[in-house]
Protein backbone atom coordinates (compact mmCIF):
# COMPACT_ATOMS: atom_id res chain seq x y z
CA UNK A 1 0.00 0.00 0.00
CA UNK A 2 1.48 3.30 -1.10
CA UNK A 3 1.07 6.17 1.79
CA UNK A 4 3.53 8.42 1.49
CA UNK A 5 3.65 11.66 -1.00
CA UNK A 6 6.99 10.56 -2.71
CA UNK A 7 5.54 7.66 -4.42
CA UNK A 8 2.52 9.86 -5.70
CA UNK A 9 3.93 10.04 -9.25
CA UNK A 10 3.72 5.98 -9.05
CA UNK A 11 -0.34 6.94 -9.53
CA UNK A 12 0.53 8.08 -12.57
CA UNK A 13 1.35 4.86 -14.20
CA UNK A 14 -0.74 2.52 -15.62
CA UNK A 15 -0.16 -0.01 -13.37
CA UNK A 16 -2.16 0.91 -10.46
CA UNK A 17 -5.40 2.73 -12.80
CA UNK A 18 -7.48 -0.88 -12.28
CA UNK A 19 -10.59 -0.78 -14.31
CA UNK A 20 -13.39 0.51 -12.09
CA UNK A 21 -16.12 -1.61 -11.61
CA UNK A 22 -17.55 -1.56 -8.09
CA UNK A 23 -20.35 1.07 -7.44
CA UNK A 24 -21.36 1.69 -3.62
CA UNK A 25 -24.63 3.49 -3.40
CA UNK A 26 -25.28 4.43 0.90
CA UNK A 27 -29.16 4.54 0.88
CA UNK A 28 -29.96 4.22 4.68
CA UNK A 29 -30.90 7.29 5.57
CA UNK A 30 -34.45 8.14 6.98
CA UNK A 31 -35.64 10.57 4.55
CA UNK A 32 -37.35 12.75 7.13
CA UNK A 33 -37.88 15.91 4.74
CA UNK A 34 -40.01 13.98 2.26
CA UNK A 35 -42.30 12.76 5.65
CA UNK A 36 -45.50 10.56 5.36
CA UNK A 37 -44.34 9.36 2.37
CA UNK A 38 -40.87 8.18 3.47
CA UNK A 39 -42.72 6.28 6.48
CA UNK A 40 -43.66 3.19 4.73
CA UNK A 41 -40.74 3.63 1.95
CA UNK A 42 -37.49 4.16 1.08
CA UNK A 43 -36.75 7.44 -0.19
CA UNK A 44 -34.71 6.06 -2.65
CA UNK A 45 -37.44 4.09 -4.60
CA UNK A 46 -39.68 7.67 -4.49
CA UNK A 47 -40.24 7.75 -8.99
CA UNK A 48 -38.91 10.49 -11.03
CA UNK A 49 -42.16 9.59 -13.13
CA UNK A 50 -41.91 6.06 -13.66
CA UNK A 51 -38.54 4.98 -12.30
CA UNK A 52 -37.01 5.50 -8.54
CA UNK A 53 -33.98 7.41 -8.17
CA UNK A 54 -31.85 4.36 -6.96
CA UNK A 55 -32.50 3.19 -11.04
CA UNK A 56 -31.46 6.31 -12.20
CA UNK A 57 -28.22 5.98 -9.51
CA UNK A 58 -27.57 2.08 -11.07
CA UNK A 59 -28.63 3.09 -15.04
CA UNK A 60 -25.55 5.87 -14.74
CA UNK A 61 -23.24 3.58 -12.94
CA UNK A 62 -23.71 0.63 -15.69
CA UNK A 63 -23.10 3.35 -18.54
CA UNK A 64 -19.83 4.10 -17.05
CA UNK A 65 -19.14 0.12 -16.98
CA UNK A 66 -19.75 -0.74 -13.45
CA UNK A 67 -21.04 -4.36 -13.01
CA UNK A 68 -20.69 -4.88 -9.07
CA UNK A 69 -23.07 -2.70 -7.05
CA UNK A 70 -23.10 -2.41 -2.99
CA UNK A 71 -25.92 -0.29 -1.18
CA UNK A 72 -25.62 0.58 2.33
CA UNK A 73 -28.93 0.13 3.88
CA UNK A 74 -30.84 -0.01 6.78
CA UNK A 75 -33.60 -1.10 8.71
CA UNK A 76 -36.60 -1.10 6.80
CA UNK A 77 -35.11 -0.91 3.21
CA UNK A 78 -35.45 -4.28 2.28
CA UNK A 79 -37.69 -2.78 -0.81
CA UNK A 80 -34.48 -1.63 -2.71
CA UNK A 81 -33.27 -4.93 -2.95
CA UNK A 82 -36.33 -6.79 -4.05
CA UNK A 83 -36.59 -4.07 -6.66
CA UNK A 84 -33.27 -5.23 -7.86
CA UNK A 85 -34.51 -8.72 -8.01
CA UNK A 86 -36.39 -10.88 -10.46
CA UNK A 87 -40.25 -10.85 -10.46
CA UNK A 88 -41.08 -13.81 -11.42
CA UNK A 89 -44.20 -13.64 -11.03
CA UNK A 90 -45.30 -10.68 -12.55
CA UNK A 91 -43.29 -11.27 -15.66
CA UNK A 92 -44.47 -14.32 -16.07
CA UNK A 93 -48.34 -12.56 -16.20
CA UNK A 94 -47.29 -10.45 -18.35
CA UNK A 95 -45.65 -12.64 -20.96
CA UNK A 96 -48.96 -14.54 -20.91
CA UNK A 97 -50.69 -11.79 -21.53
CA UNK A 98 -48.45 -10.81 -24.51
CA UNK A 99 -47.70 -7.53 -22.88
CA UNK A 100 -43.98 -7.66 -24.05
CA UNK A 101 -43.55 -3.84 -24.38
CA UNK A 102 -44.16 -3.87 -20.40
CA UNK A 103 -42.03 -6.57 -19.87
CA UNK A 104 -39.36 -4.84 -21.81
CA UNK A 105 -39.56 -2.08 -18.77
CA UNK A 106 -38.76 -4.31 -16.18
CA UNK A 107 -35.11 -5.37 -17.40
CA UNK A 108 -33.12 -2.10 -15.86
CA UNK A 109 -34.63 -3.35 -12.77
CA UNK A 110 -32.76 -6.67 -12.87
CA UNK A 111 -29.15 -6.95 -11.48
CA UNK A 112 -27.57 -10.27 -12.62
CA UNK A 113 -27.50 -12.92 -9.36
CA UNK A 114 -24.18 -12.14 -7.72
CA UNK A 115 -23.65 -8.76 -8.90
CA UNK A 116 -25.49 -6.89 -6.03
CA UNK A 117 -24.30 -6.61 -2.34
CA UNK A 118 -26.43 -4.98 0.53
CA UNK A 119 -24.59 -4.14 3.86
CA UNK A 120 -26.39 -2.68 7.05
CA UNK A 121 -25.62 0.81 8.37
CA UNK A 122 -26.69 -0.07 11.77
CA UNK A 123 -26.04 3.25 13.20
CA UNK A 124 -26.50 6.30 11.48
CA UNK A 125 -22.85 8.28 11.73
CA UNK A 126 -22.52 9.92 8.63
CA UNK A 127 -21.20 9.19 5.12
CA UNK A 128 -17.65 8.50 5.69
CA UNK A 129 -19.25 5.50 8.22
CA UNK A 130 -21.86 4.51 5.72
CA UNK A 131 -18.94 3.75 2.58
CA UNK A 132 -16.42 2.40 5.52
CA UNK A 133 -19.59 -0.79 6.03
CA UNK A 134 -18.44 -1.56 2.45
CA UNK A 135 -14.78 -1.59 3.09
CA UNK A 136 -15.22 -5.71 2.61
CA UNK A 137 -16.65 -5.18 -1.04
CA UNK A 138 -14.60 -2.72 -2.08
CA UNK A 139 -11.23 -4.83 -0.77
CA UNK A 140 -8.57 -3.27 -2.90
CA UNK A 141 -9.86 -1.82 -5.79
CA UNK A 142 -11.45 1.38 -7.39
CA UNK A 143 -14.97 2.02 -6.51
CA UNK A 144 -17.12 4.74 -7.78
CA UNK A 145 -20.04 6.48 -5.12
CA UNK A 146 -22.86 7.60 -6.35
CA UNK A 147 -25.97 9.10 -4.15
CA UNK A 148 -29.58 8.59 -5.20
CA UNK A 149 -30.59 11.96 -4.16
CA UNK A 150 -28.90 13.73 -6.94
CA UNK A 151 -29.89 13.20 -10.15
CA UNK A 152 -27.85 14.48 -13.09
CA UNK A 153 -29.44 15.11 -16.56
CA UNK A 154 -27.66 15.10 -19.51
CA UNK A 155 -26.11 13.65 -22.85
CA UNK A 156 -23.66 12.03 -21.32
CA UNK A 157 -23.43 10.28 -17.29
CA UNK A 158 -21.98 12.02 -14.56
CA UNK A 159 -19.84 9.10 -14.16
CA UNK A 160 -18.60 8.30 -17.60
CA UNK A 161 -17.79 11.73 -17.52
CA UNK A 162 -15.39 10.92 -13.96
CA UNK A 163 -14.13 7.60 -15.55
CA UNK A 164 -12.78 9.56 -18.36
CA UNK A 165 -10.71 12.02 -16.35
CA UNK A 166 -9.47 8.65 -14.13
CA UNK A 167 -8.12 6.81 -16.47
CA UNK A 168 -6.24 10.23 -17.48
CA UNK A 169 -4.96 10.78 -13.95
CA UNK A 170 -5.33 8.10 -11.59
CA UNK A 171 -5.97 8.44 -7.84
CA UNK A 172 -9.32 10.27 -6.82
CA UNK A 173 -12.10 12.45 -9.01
CA UNK A 174 -15.10 14.19 -7.68
CA UNK A 175 -17.35 15.44 -9.55
CA UNK A 176 -17.76 19.34 -8.52
CA UNK A 177 -20.26 22.70 -9.21
CA UNK A 178 -19.94 26.41 -8.15
CA UNK A 179 -22.49 27.14 -5.34
CA UNK A 180 -23.42 30.56 -4.13
CA UNK A 181 -21.17 32.02 -1.70
CA UNK A 182 -23.70 31.71 0.93
CA UNK A 183 -24.51 27.56 0.71
CA UNK A 184 -20.69 26.86 1.22
CA UNK A 185 -21.68 26.09 5.28
CA UNK A 186 -23.55 22.97 3.46
CA UNK A 187 -21.22 21.00 1.19
CA UNK A 188 -17.70 19.67 0.91
CA UNK A 189 -16.04 22.52 -0.99
CA UNK A 190 -12.20 22.42 -2.64
CA UNK A 191 -9.36 24.23 -2.08
CA UNK A 192 -8.24 24.81 -5.74
CA UNK A 193 -4.91 24.37 -7.37
CA UNK A 194 -4.22 24.29 -11.01
CA UNK A 195 -8.07 24.65 -12.88
CA UNK A 196 -8.09 24.28 -16.85
CA UNK A 197 -11.50 25.45 -16.33
CA UNK A 198 -12.56 21.29 -16.89
CA UNK A 199 -10.69 19.65 -14.06
CA UNK A 200 -9.25 21.51 -10.93
CA UNK A 201 -6.20 20.32 -8.94
CA UNK A 202 -7.33 19.55 -5.44
CA UNK A 203 -4.99 20.99 -3.00
CA UNK A 204 -7.46 20.54 0.03
CA UNK A 205 -10.91 19.65 1.13
CA UNK A 206 -13.15 21.34 4.17
CA UNK A 207 -16.80 19.79 5.27
CA UNK A 208 -19.13 22.80 5.59
CA UNK A 209 -16.98 25.69 5.97
CA UNK A 210 -18.68 29.02 6.93
CA UNK A 211 -18.66 31.12 3.79
CA UNK A 212 -16.43 33.80 5.40
CA UNK A 213 -13.64 31.19 5.67
CA UNK A 214 -14.62 28.49 2.49
CA UNK A 215 -11.82 28.28 0.17
CA UNK A 216 -13.67 28.73 -2.47
CA UNK A 217 -17.39 28.40 -3.87
CA UNK A 218 -16.45 24.86 -5.96
CA UNK A 219 -18.41 21.89 -4.32
CA UNK A 220 -18.39 17.60 -4.57
CA UNK A 221 -21.75 16.87 -5.08
CA UNK A 222 -23.07 13.07 -4.74
CA UNK A 223 -20.46 11.18 -7.66
CA UNK A 224 -17.02 10.14 -6.25
CA UNK A 225 -14.24 7.58 -7.96
CA UNK A 226 -12.06 6.87 -4.90
CA UNK A 227 -8.98 4.40 -4.14
CA UNK A 228 -9.36 1.99 -2.08
CA UNK A 229 -6.46 3.28 0.18
CA UNK A 230 -9.09 6.03 1.76
CA UNK A 231 -10.57 2.97 3.63
CA UNK A 232 -7.33 3.07 5.84
CA UNK A 233 -8.64 6.35 7.14
CA UNK A 234 -12.45 5.90 7.43
CA UNK A 235 -11.34 2.83 9.34
CA UNK A 236 -10.02 5.17 12.37
CA UNK A 237 -13.71 6.23 12.73
CA UNK A 238 -12.97 9.91 13.66
CA UNK A 239 -15.76 12.52 14.25
CA UNK A 240 -16.02 15.82 12.48
CA UNK A 241 -18.94 18.52 11.30
CA UNK A 242 -21.99 17.60 13.03
CA UNK A 243 -20.62 14.53 14.99
CA UNK A 244 -20.02 12.40 12.25
CA UNK A 245 -17.58 10.56 10.36
CA UNK A 246 -17.05 12.73 7.30
CA UNK A 247 -16.18 11.21 4.02
CA UNK A 248 -14.83 14.94 3.16
CA UNK A 249 -12.40 14.46 5.72
CA UNK A 250 -10.91 11.35 4.93
CA UNK A 251 -10.59 12.55 1.19
CA UNK A 252 -8.28 15.07 2.70
CA UNK A 253 -6.37 12.82 3.58
CA UNK A 254 -5.43 11.35 0.82
CA UNK A 255 -4.02 14.74 -1.02
CA UNK A 256 -0.72 14.85 -1.31
CA UNK A 257 -0.28 11.18 -1.95
CA UNK A 258 -1.70 10.66 -5.13
CA UNK A 259 -3.29 12.22 -7.62
CA UNK A 260 -6.61 14.50 -6.74
CA UNK A 261 -9.26 16.03 -8.87
CA UNK A 262 -12.46 17.75 -9.31
CA UNK A 263 -14.63 17.65 -12.66
CA UNK A 264 -16.87 20.35 -13.69
CA UNK A 265 -19.28 17.71 -14.94
CA UNK A 266 -21.60 18.64 -18.52
CA UNK A 267 -25.12 18.21 -17.11
CA UNK A 268 -27.61 19.07 -14.85
CA UNK A 269 -28.28 18.21 -11.21
CA UNK A 270 -31.33 18.27 -9.41
CA UNK A 271 -31.04 17.59 -5.61
CA UNK A 272 -34.37 15.17 -5.00
CA UNK A 273 -33.43 15.40 -1.31
CA UNK A 274 -34.93 18.70 -1.11
CA UNK A 275 -38.81 18.87 -2.18
CA UNK A 276 -38.31 21.51 -4.61
CA UNK A 277 -35.45 20.19 -6.35
CA UNK A 278 -37.56 16.54 -6.93
CA UNK A 279 -40.70 18.34 -8.42
CA UNK A 280 -38.42 20.03 -10.26
CA UNK A 281 -36.49 16.94 -11.87
CA UNK A 282 -40.60 15.60 -12.29
CA UNK A 283 -40.99 18.31 -14.66
CA UNK A 284 -37.66 18.63 -16.48
CA UNK A 285 -37.09 14.47 -17.51
CA UNK A 286 -41.32 14.37 -17.97
CA UNK A 287 -41.16 17.46 -20.73
CA UNK A 288 -38.16 15.55 -22.60
CA UNK A 289 -40.44 12.54 -23.16
CA UNK A 290 -42.54 12.13 -26.20
CA UNK A 291 -45.70 10.48 -24.40
CA UNK A 292 -45.58 12.76 -21.61
CA UNK A 293 -44.14 16.12 -22.93
CA UNK A 294 -47.00 17.61 -24.54
CA UNK A 295 -49.16 17.14 -21.85
CA UNK A 296 -47.15 18.38 -19.10
CA UNK A 297 -46.44 21.55 -21.17
CA UNK A 298 -49.98 21.84 -21.52
CA UNK A 299 -50.93 21.07 -18.31
CA UNK A 300 -48.41 23.72 -16.61
CA UNK A 301 -49.86 26.75 -18.69
CA UNK A 302 -52.66 26.60 -16.68
CA UNK A 303 -50.51 26.79 -13.21
CA UNK A 304 -48.20 29.44 -14.40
Amino acid sequence: MITTSNDARIYRGSVLKKPLRKAVLPVAGLGTRFLPATKAMPKEMLPVVDRPLVQYAIDEAREAGIDQFCLITGRGKDSLIDYFDVAFELETTLRERNKLALLETLEPSSIEAGSLAAVRQQEPLGLGHAIWCARSFIGDDPFAILLPDDIIKGGRGCLSQLVDVYNETGGNVVAVTEVPRDYTNRYGILDVGQDDGRTVEVKGLVEKPDPSVAPSNLSIIGRYILRPEIMTHLSKLERGAGGEVQLTDAMAKLIGDMPFHGLRYEGTRYDCGDKAGFLEAQIAFAIDRPDLGPAVKAFLRKYI
